[in-house]
């Protein structure tokens, strides 16, 4: 048995954003497989099935939604806890998606994954299909994994602030909210901060006052939200903006860039 293995990058949700290649890859899915992630995030699937819905040209695919297993207490693990964490978080994930091909997608059937922004940056897709792929490798499911890029939130973020990442020869860091505080420092350059639930930045107000910050929230949806200036003058309607969104939506995802002043 031989089953195709499409991961797709779908940027922001907004069909306009998707590339050639990636509609094309759409419309070559049989079986979308997405996880559910109960109802805080029940529109998540409700824009993907809409993303299709808007590109496909055909009434032949459909959406099986897989239960999500739990992640758990983030905040309070410390490194080596949190990555191991994330090691059994993903292991699990990876054995509901492979039981759920084995069940609903026959000999040389294609899955689709959909993933916000691009595969290849801050994200697990990849991680699990690769793990997916192993564990139907032992059940004698052949698996060929195509990937495709979409355009991610930090294309987005420099776009709307109509900003380049980087300045005149100097350096772009990317790092995580988690991991901010701790290994800031000017001479990384421009820095972008994804998956940052808790605004770390405001731990750096106090010893980088000038820091001046380009943030956005839910890009190129109809919602997007845009704060720029000095960090320690906006951080008040950053917030402001973040917990608006989160009541409207019930979930937020952000970014910003971090630039010296």
């Amino acid at each position: 048995m031989t089953v195709r293995v499409l991961v797709v990058g779908i940027g922001s949700g907004d069909p306009a954003h998707l590339t050639g290649e990636a509609v094309a890859a759409l419309n070559a899915v049989d079986v979308f497989l997405v996880a559910d992630k109960r109802e805080a995030t029940r529109d998540l699937v409700t824009l993907r099935a809409e993303l299709c819905a808007a590109v496909v040209t055909h009434d032949r695919y459909r959406f099986v939604e897989v239960p999500d297993p739990e992640r758990g207490p983030d905040a309070q693990r410390g490194s080596a806890g949190y990555a191991a964490a994330v090691r059994d978080w993903h292991a699990e994930r990876a054995r509901r998606h492979a039981d759920a091909i084995r069940a609903e997608v026959g000999d040389d059937g294609t899955v689709g994954f959909l993933v916000w922004g691009d595969p290849s940056l801050y994200d697990s897709t990849l991680r699990v299909v690769e793990t997916i792929t192993e564990q139907l490798a032992a059940s004698g499911v052949e698996v060929e994994v195509t990937v495709v890029p979409g355009i991610s939130s930090v294309t987005l973020l420099a776009a709307r602030h109509r900003t380049a990442l980087n300045r005149v020869g100097q350096p772009v860091h990317l790092t995580t909210g988690r991991r901010l505080v701790e290994e800031y420092d000017p001479a990384l350059g421009d820095v972008v901060v994804m998956l940052d639930g808790d605004l770390a930045c405001a731990g750096l107000v106090e010893a980088h006052p000038d820091l001046q910050i380009f943030w956005g929230a839910q890009l190129g949806l109809p919602d997007e939200a845009l704060v720029a200036g000095r960090l320690a003058d906006v951080l008040p309607a950053i917030r402001d903006r973040r917990a608006a969104v989160r009541a409207a939506r019930g979930w937020v995802m952000d970014t910003y860039l971090l630039r010296p002043g």
